[in-house]
């Protein structure tokens, strides 16, 4: 697993230097008055008709159009930071329009499977929305539980990120699934990792609770 822990995380790096590049001039081009929030609600509202899109079957439109607004995830972060800027509306916005982009996505790929004849794969991306939605949740109250315990080296939305099924991943998961035409493996994919990956959480909560 570790040469794939590897792989995404130089993925990483690169989507942070692209968004840096890309906040850089934003900013320049609007004076500094472009706001993160701003950013990240756009973000968001694209992934409307990005749903809509996987919902009538045009894949490559919207993997294409996840790999574009999905950089939205970090860019504005980065202009954030660029414009000193960041603040905990901003860190609660990011989270929520993240599940709630999550949702969507789901519910576009459950829409169309069903639409396309295949119900029981419908099922499966009630499997994996719903199991992409705990990990997260496992995060947010794995912190708020363990807060107190070494606060000095606490740090918000980042303690309990372990596991290989977290929300980037699966993101590029559907986007490989979308682009290559494989939606049904990647949704499968998806719903049993992120069931390992929550009880990886959960497991990391217990520990640091002892």
């Amino acid at each position: 697993m570790q040469p794939l822990y590897n792989l995404l995380d130089s993925c990483r790096k690169l989507v942070q230097r692209g968004a840096l590049a890309v906040a850089k001039l934003l900013n320049k081009l609007s004076g500094g008055k472009l706001s993160p929030n701003a950013v990240t609600l756009f973000g968001f509202a694209m992934h409307l008709p990005i749903a809509l899109l996987i919902a009538r079957g045009y894949f490559i439109y919207a993997g294409l159009f996840l790999i574009i607004f999905g950089l939205f995830d970090t860019l504005d972060g980065q202009l954030a930071r660029l414009q000193g800027r960041a603040s905990n509306l901003g860190m609660f916005l990011d989270s929520v329009t993240d599940r709630m982009k999550e949702a969507l996505l789901y519910i576009g790929i459950a829409y169309f499977f069903v639409w396309s004849g295949q119900p029981n794969m419908a099922v499966w991306a009630v499997v994996a929305c719903g199991a992409g939605l705990l990990v997260s949740y496992i995060n947010a109250w794995g912190e708020v539980v363990t807060k107190d315990i070494e606060n000095e080296r606490h740090q918000t939305n980042k303690v309990f990120r372990g596991g290989i099924m977290s929300f980037d991943v699966r993101m590029f998961v559907i986007i490989v699934g979308l682009l290559f035409n494989q939606l049904p493996v990647a949704i499968v994919v998806i719903a049993l990792l992120a069931w390992v990956t929550a009880l990886q959480r959960v497991r990391m909560v217990m520990q640091k609770l002892r």
